[in-house]
């Protein structure tokens, strides 16, 4: 899911899609080292978040980690977030965990060619369909809502159901549907 920085517009592209693909080719979320940034990032005083980006899988969990059938959970697997320093260097900040308090935050920069291309295409903002951009843009924003939404709901759903006082009444007699 990627939400816009300063907009709060969010969009969800799925692997296989030319915008995945871009966003991937940009913050390479492969990458697992950490560059030198000036004091001032490290301290938390750095530019304005262009965007961010949280990778997630879905159709995760169930057997035997818990009680329920596989494929119903949604995992997150890292954030990354993209900033352009003064200079034009685009930087993506990666926290590899971001389920876990820790300070495991990775900083690294990205591919000046790739942002203009992203740029160009909208998926950065400025264009009528994109997360940052205006006009076609409002339904991205539902888009990630409802994604959003869909997402909360079925978790609570799931919670209220895995209850113990959830399910059938205990101890009345249960019918049985035999095939014939």
């Amino acid at each position: 899911m990627v939400v816009a920085g300063g907009t709060g517009r969010t969009a969800a592209f799925t692997d296989g899609s030319a915008d995945f693909a871009r966003l991937v080719r940009l913050l390479d979320p492969a990458y697992a080292g950490s560059e030198r940034v000036p004091e001032a990032w490290a301290e938390g005083r750095y530019p304005a978040v262009r965007l961010t980006v949280v990778w997630g899988l879905s159709g995760v969990g169930g057997w035997p980690r818990t009680r329920r059938a596989p494929g119903g959970d949604v995992a997150v697997e890292r954030q990354d977030q993209l900033f352009l320093a003064e200079d034009g260097t685009p930087w993506v900040r990666s926290d590899p965990a971001p389920d876990v308090e820790d300070d495991d935050i990775r900083w690294h920069r990205a591919s000046r060619a790739v942002y203009d291309e992203l740029e160009r295409t909208g998926l950065l903002g400025g264009q009528a369909g994109a997360p940052g951009g205006s006009g076609g843009g409002a339904g991205w924003w539902w888009a990630g809502a409802g994604l959003g939404a869909g997402v909360g709901g079925t978790l609570l759903v799931r919670r209220a159901a895995a209850r113990r006082e959830a399910g059938p009444p205990r101890g009345e007699p249960r019918q049985e549907l035999i095939d014939l």
